[in-house]
């Protein structure tokens, strides 16, 4: 797929990034030598010095013939123009980055006038995603899939949860409510387990299963949920903008501290149901004095990641319940700033990264979830009639290594599957994989060439990771 990226800052690098290891054809254009540098030296992605407004570099760039066109500078305004000029160019899809609460509002009455295909809006995915931790305080992270009837949560393994020391075969012999361990990240290793795996302190663990077999696993495992009132966020934002709203509607007091006096007069206008602090949030004393100690959840959302580092770390150190932490840059290696004891970390560039990879595969998948970035990807799709692997048993179809058919949703029924059990029409089938260039089951059948194929070693065997509460 040829793939045009206006700006090259750290969305818009991370995207390239992103899309050239998906295969795809990628081109980058910026005002910026040194941005363009940047990518130049660590990407494989061509640059092109020039604005993305103007019709003559965009055909420079080949838009004629891109299947997609991202526009992701700092300014709004130019990403609606630069949209719109690739459409009448020739470009199949469009995509921009409209951050302006504003715009965001009125989008849905001028999208097919500017061309647009899809709107991101990082600072709203973002606080979107946050405000999930809060409402299932276990999870380091959360997504839903099939329209929320089933739950990916990812935990991390302690010393005194029973689970420690077992496998997840024999861990199946005693369910009730049936989930499963579909990956597991240890000292930095991405594996897709079967049954004769032995859970360990300070793996971390992806579960999934229906939403209450997995709160029935959080409870079991030692992990109860929390009831969140008092929360403190540092930084006024536009996350924050997004993420008061959605927290004060599930009930929550919000405190927000921000330096910028100005920045804090908006904000009163803007929240009304929320207390702005004017004041330094990275000194300790005045983190005290706004009583701390007293807060259910510490939100550190400014536009400096040492900062929002420093004030986490001090909040996990006074031990506020939950402390989630954003990283904007891209140098940084979110799993080790998780290792910090820092409960969640969030990055709006990756959250917008896949958002966009999920419409680059196609319609095909339905929901898509990349783990420790991107080693493994989460996918959902709807089987349809076309489909080559309909109505065979799991056992009898054979699968790469790394691949598990983690849940089946058919109508009123949710399927932990066994290698029985088969994928029919209609179906909702949630797969996990190691092998990221997929976008179906079908090729991932396809994908296996010549040779003596082991059995299904997700079937059965790997399908011993069901876990019952």
């Amino acid at each position: 797929m040829k793939i045009i990226v206006i700006g090259a800052g750290k969305v818009g690098y991370n995207l390239a990034e992103s899309l050239s290891k998906e295969n795809n054809d990628v081109v980058i254009i910026d005002k910026n030598p040194q941005a363009l540098k940047k990518a130049e030296d660590n990407l494989d992605v061509m640059c092109i010095k020039g604005n993305g407004v103007s019709a003559n570099t965009l055909k420079e760039a080949g838009i004629e013939k891109a299947n997609l066109f991202i526009a992701v500078t700092s300014s709004d305004e130019i990403n609606m123009v630069c949209c719109l000029t690739a459409k009448k160019l020739g470009a199949a899809h469009t995509i921009a980055r409209i951050r302006n609460p504003e715009y965001v509002q009125e989008l849905s009455l001028f999208k097919d006038e500017l061309g647009l295909d899809i709107v991101i809006n990082p600072e709203q995915a973002a606080a979107e995603e946050i405000a999930r931790f809060f409402f299932f305080s276990p999870a380091k992270n959360m997504e839903n899939f099939a329209n929320g009837r089933v739950r990916m949560i990812n935990l991390k393994v302690t010393a005194e949860m029973p689970i420690v020391g077992k496998k997840l075969a024999h861990m199946q012999r005693s369910s009730q409510f049936p989930v499963i361990i579909g990956v597991v990240v240890r000292d930095g290793e991405v594996i897709v387990p079967n049954g004769d795996f032995e859970i360990k302190e300070n793996d971390e663990m992806y579960v999934i299963g229906n939403p209450s077999s997995v709160y029935n696993f959080c409870k079991i495992s030692g992990k109860h949920p929390q009831k969140f009132k008092n929360i403190m966020i540092l930084g006024g934002g536009r996350i924050t903008v997004y993420l008061t709203k959605l927290l004060t509607d599930m009930g929550m007091n919000i405190k927000i501290i921000e330096i910028d006096k100005e920045r804090c007069e908006e904000l009163a206008e803007q929240l009304p149901n929320a207390l702005i602090i004017n004041a330094d949030g990275t000194d300790e004393e005045v983190l005290t004095a706004e009583q701390i100690n007293n807060m259910d959840g510490f939100i550190a959302i400014t536009g400096m990641d040492e900062e929002n580092l420093l004030s986490s770390l001090l909040a996990k150190r006074i031990g506020v319940k939950k402390v989630i932490t954003k990283i904007s840059r891209t140098n940084y290696n979110i799993n080790i700033v998780k290792e910090l004891g820092i409960d969640s970390v969030i990055s709006p560039r990756l959250i917008v990264a896949n958002q966009i990879l999920k419409y680059v595969k196609g319609h095909n998948i339905e929901s898509l979830y990349r783990i420790f970035e991107g080693q493994a990807e989460i996918f959902e799709f709807i089987a349809k009639e076309s489909d080559k692997f309909l109505n065979i048993p799991l056992k009898k179809l054979k699968f790469p290594k790394d691949v598990i058919i983690a849940t089946i949703v058919r109508k009123n029924e949710i399927v932990i599957p066994c290698g029985t059990d088969e994928i029919q029409k209609g179906d909702r089938v949630i797969v996990i994989t190691k092998n990221t260039n997929i976008t179906n089951l079908d090729e991932l059948l396809a994908s296996l060439t010549g040779g003596i194929q082991n059995e299904l070693r997700n079937g059965i065997k790997k399908l011993g990771n069901i876990i019952s509460l």
